[in-house]
C-alpha cells in the first residue's frame, strides 16, 4: 500500500493505494485460435486508489477492499471471459471495477504475456492502463416526431453502456427553440453521468445514440430528432476542432441552465466561477 497525489475535479487530493503484483492467471486470450482454445498464462498487476484511513483507524476488513476477493474476481473474469486483445481484457476489467466497487476512485491495470507467440525471445510482453471515474453532465433536447420517446430512448442508451452510469436526470421542459430557425418546440432537459470515457470516446458514444435516432446535421440550430451534447466534464477546459468544454454558449442558454440549476446548483463553471443556479438567475 502506498500514497499518490492525482489531480480530480480540479483539486489535488491524497489518495492511498492497494496493489496487486503479478497474480498469475491460466486463460484464453489472444488473436490466434490456438491461444483461445489452448490458453496461456498472464500475469495480472493492480493499483486501486481508495480512501483507506477508515480501516486503518478501525481495524476492520469490512472497512476496506478485501484483496483477497479481488484476486478472485480478476481470476475469475479472465478465465470466464475470451478477448482478442488484451487492451481489451484490461479495459473491461477496469470498468468491472470502477462500477461494482464505488470506494474506487482510479485503478491501475497491467497484463503481462509471458508466452506471446511472436516468434522471437522475450520475457514478455504487456499492456498498462489507467481508468478513473469522471463526472460528465450532458443536455438533450428533442424537436421532430415523438419526442419524448427519443429522449428516453437516449438515455436508456447511455445507462446500457458499460462504460457509463446515469446518476441524476432533470425535470423535462418544454422550451421554445435557440438560434433564429423557425421550428417547433424543443422537449430539453440536462443529466449528470458518470463515465471512465475520455471526453473524445464520450462524444463518438453520444453521436452513436443520435444517430440511432436520425439525426440528421444539415442546419444549424436547425429541428432534430436527438441532440446530446457535452455541458460540462469534470473541472475540464478543452478546446479542439472536434469539441470543446465547457459548451461554448451554455450560460446563454435558459433551456440548458434551468435543469443544470435543477440538478447541480451549486456547481461552478470552470472559466466563469459562477454556479449554475447563479448563471441561470442571471440570465433570466
Amino acid at each position: 500500500m502506498d500514497q499518490m497525489m492525482y489531480q480530480a475535479a480540479g483539486q489535488v487530493q491524497v489518495m492511498d493505494q492497494i496493489r496487486i503484483q503479478d497474480l498469475e492467471v491460466y486463460a484464453r486470450h489472444g488473436v490466434y485460435k490456438e491461444e483461445n482454445a489452448l490458453g496461456q498464462k498472464f500475469l495480472v498487476s493492480i493499483r486501486i486508489d481508495v480512501d483507506l484511513s477508515k480501516p486503518g483507524q478501525t481495524d476492520c476488513i469490512e472497512d476496506s477492499i478485501d484483496y483477497g476477493k479481488i484476486c478472485h474476481v480478476v481470476s475469475d473474469f479472465m478465465k470466464q471471459h475470451t478477448f482478442h486483445l488484451i487492451e481489451a481484457a484490461a479495459e473491461s476489467l477496469a470498468e468491472k471495477f470502477l462500477f461494482d466497487y464505488d470506494a474506487i476512485q482510479c485503478i491501475w491495470i497491467q497484463i503481462k504475456k509471458p508466452w506471446a507467440p511472436i516468434g522471437v525471445p522475450l520475457e514478455h510482453v504487456s499492456v498498462a492502463i489507467e481508468r478513473r471515474r469522471h463526472i460528465a453532465y450532458l443536455s438533450f433536447g428533442s424537436n421532430v416526431g415523438e419526442r419524448m420517446e427519443h429522449i428516453q430512448n437516449a438515455i436508456d442508451a447511455l445507462k446500457a453502456l458499460p462504460s457509463c452510469k446515469v446518476c441524476e436526470i432533470s425535470d423535462i421542459i418544454e422550451t421554445e427553440p435557440y438560434g433564429g430557425v423557425e421550428q417547433g418546440k424543443f422537449l430539453n432537459g440536462a443529466l449528470k453521468l458518470e463515465t471512465v470515457l475520455n471526453p473524445y470516446r464520450l462524444l463518438e458514444k453520444l453521436h452513436e445514440i443520435e444517430n440511432a435516432e436520425g439525426r440528421i446535421r444539415d442546419v444549424r440550430w436547425g429541428p432534430r430528432t436527438l441532440d446530446l451534447d457535452i455541458l460540462l466534464y469534470d473541472n475540464l477546459v478543452l478546446h479542439s476542432r472536434e469539441l470543446t468544454i465547457p459548451h461554448v454558449d451554455m450560460q446563454n442558454r435558459e433551456f440548458v441552465l434551468k435543469p443544470m440549476s435543477q440538478i447541480a446548483p451549486w456547481l461552478r463553471h470552470p472559466l466563469f466561477h459562477q454556479t449554475m443556479s447563479q448563471m441561470y438567475e442571471e440570465l433570466v
